[in-house]
């Protein structure tokens, strides 16, 4: 296994295969660089080399007790690319992997980063406060809380099959491999992580970090997206960036980048291209 411990002790693992232009990979809550492999192996056959990264606390990484908050995310991910010593790279983020991505190039990219992709991503701010008033209550996040607390294991069998990919919607086809691979990645990881990751992802405001972006990014949700409204998320956060790409998908959810991998790729592929 390929893991960089960090300046405070903790192993991160990472995958980099091929070789080429660089493309970060940044994953979801709660899940792991496993959730990237539909465009890893695309990219890699495209000619990319493709970096995708366990979060601390998740995946192959060390279940530690501290650091679960952006800053550390995004210091963990610069670790590893300093490591690699990758420069003008993409980097991707999936939902709270978008919060990493947006804090790691506001922290640590000056100088390595070409472009950024904020994919269903939880940017600027989840949480409802009296200036960001079209969020979530905190009761929501409270009751993630409470149902990965009771019992993870069914908590993370109950969010693949319903709204993460959509398969509660009338009609839908649950697949059942997409289900058990979304339960197999969370509980390959830490329950203390994740259950403070929800307060990392729903309570940092990423707004002055989108600010100092100047790099083109591309920002891109669906809009049946039920654990990020893509309203109060991907729309203002093209908004505040300087230099922004919004592509929103009718009817896509937020695990899109997996029930619609064919769509979601050649629209990657064609805003790296450019």
């Amino acid at each position: 296994m390929s893991t960089i411990k960090t300046k405070d002790g903790v192993e991160i693992f990472y995958k980099d295969w091929g070789q080429g232009e660089p493309i970060v990979f940044h994953h979801g809550w709660p899940l792991s660089s496993d959730d990237w492999d539909a465009q890893m192996l695309f990219f890699l056959q495209h000619g990319y080399r493709v970096i995708g990264i366990d979060r601390r606390g998740h995946g192959r990484s060390s279940q530690v007790s501290d650091g679960h908050d952006m800053d550390h995310y995004a210091a963990d991910a610069a670790a590893v690319v300093d490591h690699l010593d990758l420069r003008n790279a993409v980097h991707v983020g999936h939902s709270t992997g978008g919060g990493e991505v947006a804090r790691y190039v506001a922290q640590h990219g000056q100088g390595r980063v070409a472009k950024a992709v904020l994919m269903s991503a939880v940017t600027p701010l989840m949480l409802k406060t009296s200036s960001n008033p079209g969020g979530l209550p905190v009761e929501v996040f409270d009751g993630l809380r409470a149902g990965l607390a009771a019992n993870r294991a069914q908590f993370y069998r109950d969010v693949p099959s319903g709204p993460f990919y959509g398969f509660n919607r009338p009609g839908a086809t649950p697949i059942e491999g997409v289900i058990q691979n979304w339960w197999r990645q969370g509980m390959m990881g830490g329950a203390k992580a994740h259950y403070e990751g929800i307060k990392a992802f729903s309570e940092t405001d990423l707004t002055e970090d989108l600010k100092s972006i100047k790099v083109p990014t591309l920002v891109m949700q669906g809009d049946d997206d039920q654990i990020v409204p893509y309203k109060d998320a991907a729309l203002i956060s093209a908004q505040i960036l300087t230099n922004s790409t919004l592509k929103i998908y009718p009817g896509f959810p937020h695990g899109m980048l997996t029930t619609h991998a064919d769509v979601i790729n050649q629209d990657l592929l064609a805003f790296i291209r450019e």
